[in-house]
């Protein structure tokens, strides 16, 4: 059996470890993977001459149907591994799936392999773009995935220049809702430190473009920037959602994995600035632009 070999810091002690997880933990969905493959292996010198947002986009856009799940990468009782799972996708797997083939695209075709994949995952997903094995390695909120990306140089935080400003961070949705989450339930350790990333979060503003200011900004979006929903619960402000913007045919539309309570796969949706309309709730975005 493949497996993924990564030294990991051990969550029980402070000793160092190898430990191994097997791929079929890991990886989901490999004849999906290979299906995608061997569709984008004819463009792939294309690909490579295309900026990576609009490569992200084109990708993207091939895994438009494939159905959502929730919870994905929950895929252990203690050691965090960087995973994907090409069966199903959620909002925020299916735009770093997405992104992760578009870089990987810059490798020969014969290194498109789920391990070439999950090292560019591994690269998007974890502070500094390092798994230590442990679950507070992960970035787990949206404006610390983008804070952090953006610090590496691999995304432009675009959502100050566009017109945003600072509202209050809720920021509580893990702490409260921890049962949800395969890790926090097998080791209550964890539950201390996901409350203090919590708790900074709530110390500082949450920069958002309101919604009503989207249609006035909709033409400086491009292709592929990543466009995170930011909600607002009656109280405060926190983000809720994250897709892909696609401009087609003069409009830019709204890409995302949309949850069984709407479309339950991923769609090409409407407008952006209409998608955002159709929902109370929906206060503002966050846009990151990606660079490399």
């Amino acid at each position: 059996m493949m497996r993924i070999f990564l030294l990991f810091a051990c969550v029980a002690t402070t000793a160092l470890a190898e430990v191994t997880l097997p791929m079929d933990v890991c990886f989901k969905g490999e004849e999906r993977f290979y299906k995608l493959v061997e569709k984008l292996k004819p463009h792939a010198e294309h690909l490579r001459a295309t900026p990576v947002g609009e490569r992200l986009a084109y990708v993207a856009r091939w895994l438009v149907g494939t159905p959502y799940k929730g919870f994905t990468l929950e895929i252990h009782d203690r050691i965090e591994c960087p995973s994907c799972n090409f069966e199903a996708l959620d909002c925020w797997t299916f735009f770093e799936a997405a992104l992760a083939f578009a870089r990987m695209a810059e490798l020969p075709v014969e290194q498109w392999t789920p391990q070439s994949l999950i090292k560019y995952i591994e690269l998007d997903r974890y502070w500094g773009g390092e798994c230590t094995g442990s679950y507070l390695s992960r970035l787990h909120y949206l404006e610390d995935w983008l804070h952090d990306n953006a610090r590496r140089g691999l995304i432009q935080d675009l959502t100050r220049t566009l017109g945003g400003k600072g509202v209050p961070n809720s920021a509580t949705e893990m702490t409260n809702n921890w049962k949800s989450y395969r890790y926090m339930r097998n080791n209550p350790e964890l539950r201390a430190g996901i409350a203090k990333l919590e708790a900074r979060l709530r110390k500082q503003p949450l920069i958002m473009i309101p919604k009503d200011q989207v249609p006035r900004i909709e033409s400086q979006i491009k292709t592929g920037d990543i466009i995170g929903i930011i909600s607002h619960d009656g109280r405060a402000f926190g983000t809720s959602h994250v897709g892909i913007a696609l401009r087609k045919e003069g409009v830019l539309r709204f890409m995302h994995a949309s949850a069984p309570s709407n479309h339950g796969k991923v769609v090409i949706d409407s407008r952006l600035s209409d998608y955002l309309r159709k929902f109370s709730r929906h206060a503002g975005i966050l846009v990151g632009r990606p660079l490399k």
